[in-house]
């Protein structure tokens, strides 16, 4: 790993600081880049995340995948985390501040909206960050691919009744122009560019005697900057589009991330001590772990606008939950690679 990328954390900071600081400088400028958008999935930062998993998709082994069926305790760990713990997890930590420890704070109905925020955010795993997540901790990109795509597909089926018990609300509609265009922009189209890009290369090796494994790991190190630069320009969008908000309404801003880090942190650690407990190796273990603390941040938002309003506090806390998971979830990044060796190594 360069020194690039062993300071990632200080540069994502700079970049919360830059794009903050921007934001409030040029207004008209990220009003303008937050309105190129469709089916609220933001065009520019869809083009970024893709720059980001393209090149973790050139590393997916299909050859690899039917293999996973011998291997299926990382999946279910993953499933039962995201669908049967975090959903409820998240509404339980969410009512415990919002209508206990903040309630004397904020409006009841103002608690209220909150708290349905911090469910969207619960109900909604992650699709595309997770696939960084998992190649900055040396993840199995074959292995976390099935476990995006089961997730996905679940979501289909689970989002909207799972949604509708914990808000109280019978009548969730699914923004499927949202979830289905997510889908195919960050997860098949990005695929299918890997699929033809390693063939390409393996074909190319083949011709000039190379080693496989060489030539993809070399195209590896020479994409990997870009993904980072990604990563970084998506951080400081993300902090211009809010800019305004963390100005002027930081102790909202410090209320919502108070249970939304604890559900974080708390859901790590369950998953964690779990992955450990049933021997799962580390190239599993650590995707697992990080899949089920990152959430699905353009269909809470999506929801949450199309239940309570733009100018909602749903629809606020479901942005601090987008602005609070890429410095968090570097942490545990961190943690997951220095305690690597806790792990299987196979």
């Amino acid at each position: 790993m360069g020194v690039f990328e062993r300071l990632l954390s200080v540069w994502v900071a700079l970049a919360i600081v830059a794009g903050t600081l921007l934001g409030n400088l040029f207004p008209s400028l990220f009003e303008v880049l937050s309105g190129i958008e469709f089916a609220q999935v933001n065009l520019i930062i869809a083009l970024l995340i893709w720059l980001m998993i393209y090149p973790v998709m050139v590393q997916v082994n299909f050859e690899s995948i039917t293999q996973i069926a011998k291997e299926p305790k990382g999946l279910i760990l993953t499933v039962v985390i995201n669908w049967l713990v975090k959903p409820f997890t998240m509404a339980l930590v969410g009512w415990l501040f919002f209508k206990g420890v903040f309630a004397d704070f904020i409006q009841p109905e103002t608690a209220n909206e909150y708290l349905a925020g911090v469910i969207l955010l619960g109900v909604a795993p992650c699709t595309a960050m997770v696939f960084i997540w998992s190649q900055l901790t040396k993840g199995d990109a074959s292995y976390t691919l099935v476990q995006v795509s089961v997730n996905d597909v679940i979501m289909i089926f689970a989002f909207a009744p799972i949604a509708a018990l914990l808000l109280g609300i019978t009548d969730i509609i699914v923004p499927w122009q949202t979830l289905l265009l997510s889908v195919g922009l960050y997860v098949v189209a990005p695929l299918l560019a890997g699929l033809l890009t390693r063939q390409r290369l393996k074909s190319k090796a083949s011709s000039q005697q190379h080693n496989v494994d060489s030539v993809l790991q070399n195209f590896d190190a020479r994409m990997k900057p870009w993904s980072i630069v990604g990563l970084l320009l998506t951080v400081v969008l993300l902090f211009g589009f809010q800019a305004e908000v963390l100005l002027t309404r930081p102790l909202d801003i410090a209320m919502i991330a108070t249970p939304l880090l604890i559900q974080t942190y708390g859901i790590f650690a369950i998953t964690f001590i779990i992955a450990l407990l049933i021997k799962l190796p580390h190239r599993i273990a650590a995707p697992a772990c990080l899949i089920g603390t990152s959430n699905f941040f353009e269909l809470a938002v999506a929801v949450a606008i199309s239940l309570f309003g733009l100018q909602s506090g749903a629809a606020l806390a479901t942005v601090v939950g987008v602005l609070v998971e890429v410095p968090v979830m570097l942490s545990l990044v961190w943690f997951a690679n220095r305690t690597r060796h806790w792990f299987s190594p196979n």
